[in-house]
């Protein structure tokens, strides 16, 4: 049962990287990224790494607010250029 919850995950991260590439709108691209960082947390628990999903807990928070904050900077500085 492991096994298949496994592999479904795997899958879904797979379906969830597609969306972020293909993705036009910045904010919903951020969006489904925290989602595929949240699946892969979750793959790392399954695995039995825990220390490593912290980690990558702390570095996913960490660069989606870099992110979030990037956009909403270069978008209220092509305001002020119109």
């Amino acid at each position: 049962m492991r096994g298949i919850i496994h592999e479904f995950l795997l899958f879904v991260m797979i379906v969830i990287a597609i969306a972020v590439i293909e993705e036009n709108n910045l904010i919903s691209a951020v969006v489904k990224y925290a989602l595929l960082s949240l699946v892969f947390i979750l793959v790392l628990f399954q695995l039995k790494a825990p220390d490593v999903a912290l980690s990558a807990i702390v570095v996913g928070a960490i660069i989606i607010g870099i992110f979030l904050f990037t956009i909403e900077e270069v978008e209220k500085s092509e305001g002020t250029k119109k």
